[in-house]
């Protein structure tokens, strides 16, 4: 069985760009998708109509305030998923837990340059349970790697992942190749969006790449990210 996972960051909800992303997650039919940057309002709420139209029927969202940016989890294939509460101060509902029958799915949306203990729970909650996976836009990563300069946050608490057995899926698929998902107005690229798997899981990933075009095209702002799975 052959299973796509896509993250994504749709950027501010997605605002005009609804049809496009819609257009997009039509032609490429992953069986599980995660949305970050995500917002429950009136266009939120019309994108999780339409896919379920797409077959996405079961869904999970993580903040009930339209006014901030959340993290969405949609599958064509049965979850069970946790709302976390608690896990931080103020950015608890910046993490999805999308339990499926293969593995654990933590869905995420990082705050960018903000103190938050997010990696703190990503870190306890790795070692429990079945082997899981780890993706979204972390807003994160290994200086001078995924980036030239050295301005990522929490670098250490990936490098923590890392030898806790959690690996960077796209640095074991691709080795150590510059390749960005967001690139700031003056040209200089980072790699914010990851997925992030159990050592155990890792013989099963055929693939993991970025879909670079469509942020080329202005559908969003980051490139989409897939992880492919032969189950």
């Amino acid at each position: 069985m052959a299973l796509s996972i896509l993250s994504w960051n749709i950027q501010q909800g997605g605002g005009t760009r609804i049809k496009q992303i819609l257009s997009y997650l039509k032609y490429a039919d992953y069986e599980i998708i995660t949305l970050s940057e995500f917002q429950n309002t009136a266009k939120g709420a019309t994108l999780r109509k339409h896919l379920i139209d797409l077959g996405y029927v079961f869904q999970a969202v993580s903040m009930k305030d339209s006014t901030k940016n959340s993290v969405l989890v949609a599958a064509k294939i049965p979850f069970n998923s946790t709302i976390y509460t608690g896990i931080d101060p103020e950015f608890s509902s910046n993490i999805i837990l999308a339990e499926f029958n293969f593995c654990r799915l933590f869905a995420c949306y990082l705050p960018h340059k903000k103190k938050h203990q997010l990696f703190d729970h990503l870190i306890k909650v790795s070692k429990e349970g079945k082997p899981c996976i780890i993706t979204g836009d972390l807003n994160s990563g290994i200086n001078g790697l995924d980036q030239k300069g050295t301005s990522f946050w929490y670098e250490e608490d990936l490098k923590t992942l890392d030898k806790n057995g959690i690996k960077d899926v796209f640095r074991f698929k691709n080795g150590d190749v510059r390749e960005y998902s967001w690139y700031s107005h003056q040209g200089n690229g980072y790699r914010y969006d990851h997925f992030l798997a159990h050592e155990s899981i890792l013989p099963l990933c055929t693939a993991c790449y970025y879909e670079h075009a469509v942020r080329e095209a202005k559908i969003s702002d980051h490139s989409p990210m897939i992880m492919e799975l032969g189950l």
